[in-house]
């Protein structure tokens, strides 16, 4: 394989396609996942050790999940282990899955309408002649300027 596709583009894409896999428990299956991150590493790099490849690949699952593993596994482990350690914390623990989103409150509550919305308005009357008809500026009445309103006593 390496003889046949080593050329600069095939070394590219191979180096794209394994830096931009995470690995993810939701759509990857692990052993499909790993065994395809391992040989795209020792395509790209013959002379790696697999201890060297497993912790390339390791670093690629993310932090808790990533420490789970270390935590599980002792340095010179093997493949096979590897995989069975995160097939065992993924199954018996919620690390590396993402939580369901709950929808918000603010969605379950019924919409208003907008006309619901607006409180009534009072009648405003215009101070002056006591219409409700218009508004003070358009006023149709004349103002009369100091005039005094006489009260009759009887």
């Amino acid at each position: 394989m390496i003889t046949k596709w080593a050329n600069n583009l095939w070394r590219f894409k191979m180096e794209n396609s394994f830096e931009s896999a995470i690995f993810s428990s939701e759509k990857d299956k692990t052993l499909t996942w790993f065994l395809k991150q391992k040989d795209r590493s020792s395509a790209l790099h013959p002379d790696m050790s697999d201890t060297i490849i497993n912790m390339k690949i390791l670093r690629k699952h993310g932090g808790e999940l990533e420490h789970a593993i270390k935590c599980r596994c002792v340095e010179p482990c093997s493949t096979e282990d590897y995989i069975n350690a995160i097939q065992d914390i993924i199954t018996r623990t919620r690390i590396g899955k993402t939580w369901a989103k709950i929808p918000m409150e603010s969605k379950m509550v019924p919409k208003i309408s907008r006309e619901d919305k607006r409180p009534e308005r009072p009648f405003l009357k215009y101070h002056k002649c006591g219409s409700t008809s218009h508004l003070a500026n358009t006023c149709t009445k004349k103002t009369k300027i100091n005039e005094v309103q006489v009260i009759e006593e009887i």
